[in-house]
């Protein structure tokens, strides 16, 4: 298990090239996402969000279905949301991460909202560095966009989806700051199946790109807790080769941002779960 885990700088993903090339295309990223926000609004006539909950349903049907994603659609609404973001964020106050949680509540395309939820986090970092955590719908795809720049000059800065990072398990996703000096966060990707199955990295954003520091393999029976002192992972480390829903071994570990590094500050054992009776 400790493979899965290892810290090691060596041993870390690397950020990967296209990621790499988000801060130098920092300007064609915002001036796109202005023009595709635009667009929405012309094709969904005086209604904008009512084109943007007709997309974000398609986006869910889609994958559900296992009918190809269309990117283009999903840039728009990603444009719509960012729109929003970057409206709340430089409003003449501040942000104000509780209006623009509410308006964004308001975009879901289904009552309840199973699945479907678009969410603004504060992360760390002086000034402060804000993050969009996007699930379109029930099975539907999932990212996240990073905003930056200062009081008045928030602006889209980084993007975490599949479609830039091609291995990135976007499913049900969560988000977690675990730093108040730097933006640093973990994603929790899955967590919807009988045995908690989750997969679970954290990024940073340094100013000028995002960084993938750490991915999980696939964990059973997972749960997870996170703070400015770390971020606690406890799983099944020991799985029952005959029972595969069963565990034989629990095990904790947390890690914590500290020098610059994301490290495993300390591992512990677990008592197995009780089997489930039937």
């Amino acid at each position: 298990m400790n493979s899965i885990f290892s810290c090691d700088r060596r041993a870390r993903p690397t950020a990967r090239p296209t990621i790499a090339r988000l801060a130098s295309l920092f300007g064609f990223v915002i001036v796109g996402a202005s023009l595709l926000a635009v667009r929405l609004h012309a094709q969904g006539g005086s209604d904008p969000t009512a084109e943007f909950k007709r997309i974000s349903g398609e986006l869910s049907a889609a994958r559900l279905g296992g009918g190809d994603e269309n990117e283009a659609q999903m840039e728009k609404a990603l444009a719509y949301l960012d729109s929003i973001a970057v409206s709340v964020l430089n409003g003449p106050a501040g942000p104000n991460l509780d209006e623009g949680n509410r308006r964004l509540a308001e975009l879901a395309s289904h009552t309840p909202p199973v699945g479907e939820n678009y969410r603004l986090v504060k992360l760390g970092g002086t000034p402060a560095t804000y993050a969009m955590v996007i699930n379109f719908g029930l099975g539907g795809p999932a990212a996240v966009r990073i905003y930056a720049g200062g009081a008045g000059h928030y602006a889209l800065v980084a993007r975490i989806d599949h479609f830039v990072q091609k291995d990135f398990f976007d499913s049900d996703l969560e988000l977690l700051p675990v730093s108040s000096s730097e933006a640093v966060f973990v994603t929790v990707s899955g967590r919807t199946d009988d045995l908690s199955t989750g997969m679970f990295s954290t990024w940073q954003y340094d100013g000028h790109r995002v960084a993938s520091l750490w991915n999980s393999d696939l964990l059973q029976q997972s749960s997870y807790e996170a703070d400015e002192m770390g971020f606690r992972l406890a799983y099944c480390s020991q799985v029952d080769d005959d029972r595969p829903s069963q565990c034989l071994k629990m095990s904790r570990d947390l890690y914590r941002f500290q020098g610059g590094e994301w490290k495993r500050i300390e591992t512990a054992d677990l008592p197995p779960p009780k089997p489930t009776t039937k």
